[in-house]
């Protein structure tokens, strides 16, 4: 990675962790939701499996997002790299397209059953808020960084855009499974274009029929377009339960039995 790549990823990782700490204070001072437990070990594992996936990914795909929309652009792949369209009109394309494979990546880890043995990793978290977003098996890590790489290479996307989506789909990451809740005049509006918390805590639901839905991160548009969406879920919001019914034990908490989890045959 030349030096310019390298100030881009600082700079993301800084803007990543200050959106990590004003959602983590904001959750502290004014929580939606009562916590099912204790935080710390919870925390602790969660973000640990955030290093372990970061890790995982530099060490399998190294080039990961930015590093292939170069290589694309410098060896002539994709479409925008054989037809040509204004700057502004592939930056576009760019982000409706990658958050639009990315929903379709997430409805397959939820009908596929090998991808929702891994998937379910994040689901079986018992609480909700942003460590949540940090919580994923790095199997599937791997294999979504792969996904990415694929539809890059396919549209020859620019780097600018590719670099704008990694940085702000993280962020929104973050923000959807956020404790936190919007007004609901606001939760509303908001909620018209981009996923709230509100929306994606529904999908961390118990109920099959409500985990099932809102596979958006980014816009909310994919899921009323494709008949996934749910508005409200049938338990009130505060106290709801979270997680995969048949998973609600202590051992979820740790480490060791997240990573080994998608190879349980119960």
């Amino acid at each position: 990675m030349d030096q310019a790549g390298a100030s881009q990823g600082w700079i993301g990782m800084a803007m990543l962790a200050g959106v990590f700490a004003a959602l983590a204070l904001a959750e502290l001072a004014v929580p939606f939701r009562r916590a099912a437990g204790t935080r710390g070990h919870r925390w602790a594992t969660n973000l640990a499996l955030f290093a372990i996936d970061t890790l995982a990914v530099r060490l399998v795909l190294p080039l990961a997002m930015v590093g292939t929309a170069a290589l694309a652009a410098e060896r002539g792949w994709g479409l925008f790299n054989v037809v040509a369209v204004p700057g502004w009109l592939a930056f576009a394309v760019t982000l409706l397209a990658l958050d639009l494979a990315l929903w379709l990546q997430h409805l397959a880890t939820h009908r596929v059953p090998l991808l929702w043995r891994l998937h379910r990793v994040h689901h079986v978290d018992r609480d909700f808020d942003v460590t949540t977003a940090a919580r994923f098996h790095p199997v599937e890590i791997v294999a979504s960084m792969a996904w990415k790489m694929a539809v890059l290479a396919a549209l020859g996307a620019p780097v600018l855009a590719v670099a704008v989506f990694e940085t702000g789909f993280a962020m929104f990451t973050l923000w959807t499974h956020a404790n936190v809740q919007l007004p609901l005049r606001a939760e509303r509006l908001v909620r018209a274009l981009i996923v709230t918390p509100g929306m994606h805590r529904i999908h961390h639901s118990v109920r099959p029929g409500e985990t099932n839905s809102n596979y958006g991160t980014v816009l909310s548009a994919w899921d009323r377009l494709f008949g996934t969406y749910v508005g409200a879920a049938r338990d009130e919001p505060r106290t709801m339960p979270i997680g995969l019914e048949e998973w609600r034990g202590e051992s979820t908490r740790k480490l060791g039995w997240s990573l080994g989890f998608p190879f349980h045959r119960r």
